[in-house]
């Protein structure tokens, strides 16, 4: 590939990720907060595993190839604006849910709130300590 088809290409995903600003500074802010938590919570359990700390920037980097994709898809083609609502949305919300339980698992929340707040998100399926709403 030539050099400018490589500048051609850059320089797109920067328009794309300026336009875009604040979803790439969501989406990373909710797996930095998730990471962080999990890296206490592993500390508490296990002690500091290198690994799985890097292991959030390979997921951060991930996701924002995602994003990216998923956001230059929008902007090519007519009516795919609720992809990044659907796919990314949903991503966040499974994101924010393992930072809850991570919060726990290093003691800054306590478990019943996170097993109250899953039951309110999945209230079909029962409530988890036994008891049932009448």
């Amino acid at each position: 590939m030539g050099t400018a088809t490589v500048s051609f290409i850059c320089s797109y995903f920067l328009g794309l990720a300026i336009d875009n600003a604040y979803q790439f500074i969501a989406v990373a802010i909710v797996i930095l907060v998730d990471g962080l938590f999990g890296i206490l919570a592993g500390i508490k359990r296990e002690g500091f595993k290198t690994f799985k700390a890097i292991s959030i920037l390979r997921t951060l980097a991930i996701w924002w190839v995602i994003l990216g994709a998923i956001l230059a898809i929008e902007k090519g083609f007519t009516g795919t604006g609720w992809l990044s609502e659907t796919i990314i949305g949903t991503f966040m919300v499974f994101q924010i849910i393992s930072t809850l339980k991570n919060a726990s698992m290093a003691g800054y929340i306590k478990a019943e709130l996170v097993n109250i707040i899953l039951d309110k998100i999945d209230n079909h399926k029962g409530i988890r300590n036994g008891k049932q709403d009448k």
